[in-house]
């Protein structure tokens, strides 16, 4: 599985990452501005030190003829005492703006890194559920996760890296050519093919970086699915099989690293080389010229040292590309999720739901799935307020996608969904959404207490609310008969409990909520008979005086209902009530008539 930074995005932004990472870090200029500042003040007190050594050769081999005894220091002793003291605060110095942008570059980046985490996962909330049902949950994840922490990384260290190089050039550069010009542009000389070097790295890094990300997107992809699956791979006897899938992609992230590692790690080699070829001159030409009395012996000294110090730390500059084009490939995957378009877009009209009577009515929608044909055509529907309505028919017939578009996940393609009267889709998200509560065949259960699962959602909820609506889901029964009762963990996805039981939580929930409109996607489906008629008599009461839309594939579930509609292919072909429908010899009474077991389906 190969998640590109395309697929991840939707539609790729060309913009180079680092201009949209500066342009994202704007609030933060105050902060960039002063950890650089302090950057750039270590840098120049770490390089004084070369030119102290310089300075106290000078007055050892000079005496009062030195640079410091032309300072009113005649006495090479108390030269030497005046160098100790300026040494001894230039390291503390040196010392003190080395915590200070230490602290602020990981400030920084840890400040980035959330924000950048919290955008993209709220902007991941607003996407509709197509988004998703073209992603893979692991792929995400690995944005959220791998992307933002490797992006978090480069703030901590390579910025200031970055800094302290230009600065070393900037400042080394100007003391060479003010003290021995003759002898600078040895110095200076490998520079322009550093930076050549350099740019033709990061040119031939930047598509192995991305490729790596991919990689690593999709083994953790793999391991999401297969955690999930994990009961699926047992019972199947499968775990050599996912061994090997999890190996093969896992071997795709190390052949994508190992391209990256033996491009990048060549780097550091080919600059020791042209390092060598800068040392080597200073130490030639400065010796000559300190020997035939044109260059002082201390600033011989402090050339050597000082070209060491120019030249040396460019063999990190590897590593802090390294870091950089792994940043670079990150942050380009963290503002594709950023960039992908928001489809259902919130309305402005608020909805209190005291008062919404419920009256839904479904006119004219067409909708299709992304790259597929349309699961409703034309279709209509109206329900009255406080009614209970059945939706059935044949797997694939369009019966949950009603309920996908009366929340909103989706949005229709043609026609319009109104809510007493009024199109969803002028109405605020939140209230419509808090205006409905939807018990479906997949429960979903939160890691966390019963009693946390319970209140999802009605998060002022008192105990003795909870407890209030446990009892008429009828799950009072079985929570206190649980290890901790109301605080028993459930575990992820609620595994710790039964089909049945994690049927009841989501009922619960439900009449906590105590929406106006109640929509029961195949909420008993899954669910042995004793259970069923439980949950049976939980929804009668639940569904008094709200209007209740029952999608259901087991007729005896709905046999009660108002008005039941049996659709086929996106169209509704019969509607009445379950004796009407019975009689009329149509779709329902084959429906019931199998279920029943008065005729025998053919396999």
């Amino acid at each position: 599985m190969n998640v590109s930074t395309e697929t991840l995005s939707g539609a790729a932004d060309r913009t180079h990452p680092l201009r949209r990472l500066v342009r994202y870090a704007r609030p933060h200029r105050r902060s960039v501005w002063l950890a650089t500042l302090c950057s750039v003040l270590n840098k120049l007190f770490d390089l004084a030190p070369e030119a102290l050594i310089g300075a106290a050769v000078d007055v050892v081999v000079r005496g009062e003829q030195s640079l410091v005894g032309s300072l009113g220091f005649p006495d090479p002793r108390h030269q030497l005492m005046v160098l100790a003291a300026i040494t001894f605060v230039v390291w503390l110095l040196e010392s003190l703006f080395e915590y200070l942008y230490g602290v602020l570059w990981r400030n920084l980046a840890q400040t980035v890194q959330h924000e950048l985490r919290q955008r993209a996962y709220s902007h991941l909330q607003d996407l509709d559920l197509a988004y998703f049902e073209e992603r893979s949950a692991g792929g995400l994840m690995s944005v959220l996760g791998d992307d933002v922490n490797q992006l978090e990384r480069f703030l901590d260290r390579g910025a200031n890296e970055i800094i302290q190089v230009v600065t070393t050039v900037v400042l080394v550069g100007a003391a060479f050519f003010a003290m021995a010009p003759e002898v600078a542009w040895m110095a200076m000389l490998p520079m322009p093919f550093v930076v050549w070097g350099s740019i033709r790295f990061q040119r031939r890094l930047e598509p192995l970086y991305a490729e790596v990300r991919e990689r690593a997107a999709a083994v953790n992809a793999r391991l999401a699915s297969n955690l999930s699956g994990i009961t699926t791979i047992k019972a199947y006897a499968a775990e050599e099989h996912e061994r090997r899938r999890v190996a093969r992609d896992s071997q795709g992230y190390r052949e994508a690293n190992r391209r990256a590692i033996a491009y990048s790690a060549a780097f550091v080699p080919l600059i020791r080389i042209l390092i060598l070829v800068g040392f080597t001159g200073t130490l030639v030409f400065g010796g000559l010229q300190a020997l035939n009395g044109e260059l002082a012996v201390g600033t011989y000294s402090f050339l050597v040292y000082v070209t060491q110090r120019l030249l040396w730390p460019l063999t990190r500059l590897g590593e802090t590309l390294d870091q950089y084009q792994r940043a670079m490939a990150s942050t380009r995957r963290i503002f594709g999720v950023l960039d992908a378009p928001v489809e259902a877009h919130p309305g402005h009209r608020a909805l209190p739901a005291e008062r919404v009577r419920g009256a839904v009515e479904m006119r004219g929608v067409t909708f299709a799935y992304r790259g597929r044909a349309p699961v409703l055509r034309d279709f209509s529907l109206h329900i009255a307020p406080g009614e209970t309505v059945a939706v059935v028919g044949p797997t694939g017939s369009g019966k949950s996608t009603l309920v996908k578009l009366l929340l909103r996940l989706y949005e229709v393609d043609a026609g319009a969904i109104l809510l007493d009267g009024t199109d969803i889709r002028t109405l605020r998200l939140g209230d419509l959404r808090r205006c409905i509560g939807l018990v479906s065949q997949d429960v979903f259960l939160f890691p966390g207490t019963v009693r946390e699962n319970i209140a999802y959602g009605s998060f002022g909820a008192t105990a003795q609310q909870v407890e209030r609506a446990s009892r008429l889901a009828e799950a009072h029964e079985f929570v206190t008969g649980l290890p901790q009762g109301y605080e028993t963990v459930v575990g992820e996805r609620g595994q710790r409990l039964s089909g049945g039981q994690r049927q009841r939580i989501a009922i619960a929930r439900a009449i906590l909520k105590d929406p106006p409109i109640l929509v029961l996607d195949e909420a008993t489906s899954a669910v042995d008979n004793e259970t069923e008629a439980a949950i049976q008599r939980s929804l009668e009461h639940v569904s008094r005086d709200r209007t209740t839309i029952a999608i259901a594939h087991r007729l005896s579930t709905v046999r009660n209902a108002h008005r039941i509609y049996v659709m086929d292919r996106g169209r509704i072909v019969e509607h009445g009530r379950h004796e009407e429908l019975v009689d009329a010899g149509g779709m329902y009474a084959a429906l019931w008539r199998v279920q029943t077991g008065e005729v025998v389906g053919s396999a």
